[in-house]
C-alpha cells in the first residue's frame, strides 16, 4: 500500500509509483545458525470475489555474493510465534498488541508503507471504527501523548488522526515508545469490510508520515533482533493445515525455502525497490524491460502489477479476456506498417512514435500527458494514442526479432490490442486451460524466477462457482520513476523473501 500525506512529506502512490534505473546486484555469503527470529504465523482462509475486491481497494488506498550455505546465519528459532492470517490469498495479516495491559489488533503487514495505525477510541464518526478494535489510551499505563495531527490519502480513501506513543508487542518482542497513528476518520469502504483493524508498515523511513520510525527500525535501535532482517513465507496452498504463512523478525526459517537466497540491492529507499530485467513468456522475451525496469516487493499488494505493454502480452499468451482498446487498434491499423518500416530502417525505437507524430520526444524518450492506464475510459486524446503507439513499437519489434512476416506481425499487434486489461486491472481466464498455459519468468540478478500457471492464476469463489483470474494487472508509471513492476503476494508466495535492512538488500529463494 502506498500513500500521500499532509504531515510535511509527500509519499508517491504505490499503485502509482506503491505500485511502478538499470540493474546492479551485489551478494554475500551468510551462515544460518545464530539468529533469534521472532515469528508471526499466517493462517489460511478461502478466496471469494468480495474479498478480492476488498483487497484490491485496500491496495489502491494503500552485485550478488552467493556461496553454499549462504543463508545459514539467518536461521530463526522455533519460539515466539504469533499467527498471521491469509485471507483468501488477498490479505495477509496478524495480531499485535499495543499498550499496558496489551490491547490486541489485527494488522496488515505491508512492505509498501511505513506507518503503524489503528483506530482510536476517539473515532466517533466513521463506521469502520465501530466495526473494529479501537485503541484506548486511557487504559494503558505506558501511553505517552504526542498529539500531532496527520492525514494519509490512499487511492480510494483516506485516514486521519493523530500520533501517540506506546509499547507495541510483535510476537514476543516489546517495542517501547513506538510512535503510531490513532485514526479518528476512515473514509474508505475498504476499512469497513476489511478483516483488519489497521496497517503495520514495513517500508523505509523515507516514506513514513510524520517521521515515525518503522517498527523494524525501532527493533534495531532497541537491539531486539539478532540480525537486521525480517522475512516472509506466504503459504498459497488453499488446503494446507500449516497456516497461511510466517513473518520472521530477526532471521529466516530454513524449513520454508529451498537452496540459497539470491540477493539484490535496494536501489531507491522508501519502498523496497530494486532493478529487474526482462519478463519471459514461455521462453520468449517481452522486450519492454530487457534494458531494465524498476520493481518493488510489496506484501500489501495481492497480485503482480506491471506495464500495460507487457500485461497485454501475458494476457495474449494465457488467453485472458480483456476489453478492446479502440485507440490501440486504430494506431495499428493506420500506423502499423509505418512503424514496421521505421524499425526495419534502424530508426531508434524511442523515436518512432515521434516521427509518426503521435508523441513528443524530449531527448531521451517519448513523452505525453501522464496516465495511470491506457485503458482508462476517462483518458482520451493524444496521450492515449502516444501510449498505444509506444506499445505497438515494442510488440512489433519483438516480432521482427522472431523474423515474422509483415502480415503476421500486424495481426499479432491487433490481437494484443484485444487483450489489453480491463480498466480495473482484472482479466479472467478459463480454469480448464491452466495446465496448457506457459510458464512466466522474471529476470532478477541475471537469474530467472519462474512462475507456473498454478502460481500466477488466482482462483476465487463466486456464487458457488470457481472463477480464475490472471495474477497480472496493468499499472503504468511514467519515467523517470517508471516503468515499474510491483511484485505482490503472487510472487512472494512462490519465493520466500528476505528484507535485509542491515545490508539494504532483498533476497529471494524458492518457497518450500
Amino acid at each position: 500500500m502506498a500513500s500521500s500525506d499532509w504531515c510535511g512529506l509527500f509519499v508517491s502512490q504505490s499503485h502509482s509509483v506503491h505500485s511502478s534505473s538499470p540493474p546492479a546486484f551485489p551478494f554475500s555469503p551468510v551462515r544460518e545458525s545464530e539468529a533469534q527470529g521472532r515469528r508471526i504465523n499466517l493462517n489460511k482462509k478461502r478466496l471469494d470475489k468480495e474479498a478480492l475486491t476488498a483487497a484490491k481497494l485496500a491496495k489502491k488506498e494503500s552485485n550478488l555474493r552467493r556461496s553454499v550455505g549462504a543463508d545459514q546465519y539467518l536461521s530463526a528459532s522455533t519460539d515466539d510465534i504469533v499467527p498471521l492470517d491469509n485471507y483468501l490469498d488477498t490479505q495477509y495479516f496478524g495480531q499485535i498488541s499495543i499498550g499496558t495491559p496489551p490491547q490486541n489488533f489485527t494488522v496488515i503487514f505491508d512492505t509498501g508503507s511505513s506507518n503503524l495505525w489503528v483506530p482510536s477510541s476517539k473515532c466517533y464518526f466513521s463506521i469502520a471504527c465501530y466495526l473494529h478494535h479501537r485503541y484506548k489510551s486511557t487504559k494503558s499505563k505506558t501511553y505517552t501523548k504526542n498529539g500531532e495531527s496527520c492525514t494519509i490519502t490512499y487511492g480510494s480513501g483516506q485516514i486521519a488522526g493523530f500520533f501517540s506513543e506506546d509499547n507495541v508487542l510483535v510476537g514476543n518482542l516489546v517495542v517501547q515508545n513506538q510512535k503510531f497513528i490513532e485514526t479518528t476518520r476512515e473514509t474508505s469502504p475498504t476499512f469497513i469490510i476489511g478483516k483488519f483493524d489497521g496497517i503495520l508498515g514495513l517500508g523505509f523511513p523515507e516514506i513514513s508520515v510524520g517521521g515515525a520510525p518503522p517498527i523494524w527500525q525501532s527493533m534495531k535501535q532497541q537491539k531486539l533482533v539478532a540480525k537486521d532482517v525480517f522475512s516472509f513465507w506466504l503459504n498459497r496452498d488453499p488446503d494446507a493445515s500449516s497456516g497461511g504463512g510466517e513473518l520472521v523478525f530477526g532471521g529466516v526459517d530454513p524449513k520454508h525455502y529451498k537452496g540459497d537466497h539470491t540477493y539484490v540491492p535496494v536501489t531507491r529507499k522508501g519502498y523496497w525497490q530494486f532493478d529487474m530485467g526482462d519478463l519471459i513468456i514461455g521462453g520468449h522475451s517481452t522486450g519492454f524491460c530487457a534494458g531494465g525496469c524498476a520493481a518493488i516487493v510489496d506484501s500489501g499488494t495481492s497480485l503482480l502489477a506491471g506495464p500495460t505493454t507487457i500485461v497485454a502480452q501475458v494476457n495474449h499468451a494465457i488467453g485472458a479476456e480483456g476489453i478492446i482498446s479502440t485507440e490501440c487498434k486504430e494506431v495499428v491499423s493506420e500506423y502499423g506498417e509505418m512503424i514496421l518500416e521505421l524499425l526495419i530502417s534502424q530508426t531508434s525505437p524511442q523515436k518512432v512514435c515521434t516521427q509518426i507524430g503521435l508523441c513528443v520526444f524530449d531527448g531521451a524518450h517519448s513523452v505525453s500527458n501522464p496516465i495511470e492506464s491506457v485503458v482508462e475510459k476517462q483518458k482520451r486524446g493524444s496521450d492515449l494514442f502516444c501510449t498505444a503507439c509506444e506499445m505497438a513499437v515494442v510488440w512489433i519489434q519483438n516480432q521482427l526479432r522472431e523474423n515474422k512476416t509483415k502480415e503476421l506481425i500486424l495481426n499479432y499487434a491487433n490481437q494484443l490490442c484485444e487483450r489489453l486489461p480491463s480498466p480495473n486491472g482484472e482479466s479472467t481466464v478459463d480454469c480448464h486451460q491452466i495446465s496448457k498455459m506457459p510458464n512466466l519468468a522474471f529476470t532478477i540478478a541475471n537469474k530467472t524466477f519462474t512462475l507456473t500457471p498454478e502460481q500466477y492464476i488466482v482462483k476465487l469463489e463466486q456464487a458457488g462457482q470457481t472463477i480464475c483470474i490472471s495474477g497480472f494487472m496493468a499499472f503504468d508509471v511514467p519515467p523517470p520513476r517508471g516503468p515499474l513492476w510491483i511484485l505482490g503476494d503472487v510472487f512472494m508466495g512462490a519465493y520466500h523473501t528476505v528484507f535485509d535492512f542491515g545490508e539494504n538488500r532483498i533476497g529471494f529463494a524458492k518457497s518450500a
